[in-house]
């Protein structure tokens, strides 16, 4: 049987503030700035008001690997929700749905096996500083700090390495590839009730496409040392019409 444990904290995961950035080793504000302008600009950022992303989810656990489509939403200013069905026929059961929900004030974890839960804590505090389109569009306003970090090397290409520290929430270490600005991993350590204190998880990101000019990543692997998930879009929209009801505690997914 699946441990409860490794299957709660995979949602958790993919609400690890999402920097979709880029950097080279200049000033904190000339990195944001080149960021801003590699994933599409300033001006076509602004005029972003939700997202919905759809595609597939394999997730690597102790028992083997577990796949199923997932569904990703997004809205002005932090409103998230991500939506997963695993097929557990491989380890004797039969599908799990699970969602992660924030409002822009609670969140709950909704799953069809273990019940429901409410988000609290350090993990609440990582959903409020999940602004959309990123939280690096207008940082200072929201108390955040960046800071510039020795450039490293990341797979064999040359990195710059921020951290972002909001004024409440985990600081995240991100890093850029230093030719193109995109974002190429993302680290942060959360605290999560599932697991009984600090983990690390690690987010790479890579197979960018551009989606009304905004640059956006297709495949995410979301890691930590419990387990790894693939998640592999397959289409992406801008704009469109998401109901404040999608995000709310116990309301029933729109399908």
């Amino acid at each position: 049987m699946i441990k409860k444990a490794v299957l709660s904290v995979l949602l958790s995961i993919l609400f690890v503030p999402a920097f979709v950035s880029s950097a080279s080793a200049q000033t904190a504000d000339e990195v944001i700035d080149k960021y801003l302008a590699a994933l599409g600009g300033k001006e076509a950022l602004g005029k972003l008001t939700s997202r919905r992303a759809i595609g597939t989810i394999t997730v690597s656990t102790q028992v083997g690997d577990l796949g199923g489509p997932i569904e990703i939403d997004t809205k002005l200013p932090n409103k998230g929700r991500v939506a997963i069905d695993l097929d557990l026929t491989a380890v004797g059961g039969d599908k799990m749905h699970q969602e992660r929900k924030f409002d822009g004030t609670s969140g709950w974890t909704l799953n069809s096996m273990n019940g429901d839960a409410e988000i609290t804590g350090n993990e609440l505090d990582n959903l409020r500083n999940n602004v959309f389109p990123t939280p690096l569009l207008n940082y200072k306003a929201s108390g955040m700090t960046i800071e510039v970090l020795p450039k490293e090397t990341l797979n064999g290409t040359p990195v710059v390495v921020v951290r972002a520290t909001p004024k409440v929430g985990s600081a995240t270490k991100l890093y850029f590839d230093a030719a193109t600005y995109m974002l190429l991993r993302t680290v942060t350590t959360v605290n999560s009730p599932e697991t009984g204190g600090d983990i690390e998880q690690t987010a790479d990101l890579s197979d960018y496409r551009a989606v009304d000019g905004i640059k956006v990543p297709f495949q995410i692997t979301n890691s930590n040392p419990l387990q790894s998930a693939v998640i592999k879009l397959t289409k992406v929209e801008h704009n469109v019409t998401l109901d404040d009801s999608l995000f709310k505690a116990k309301s029933p997914a729109a399908r």
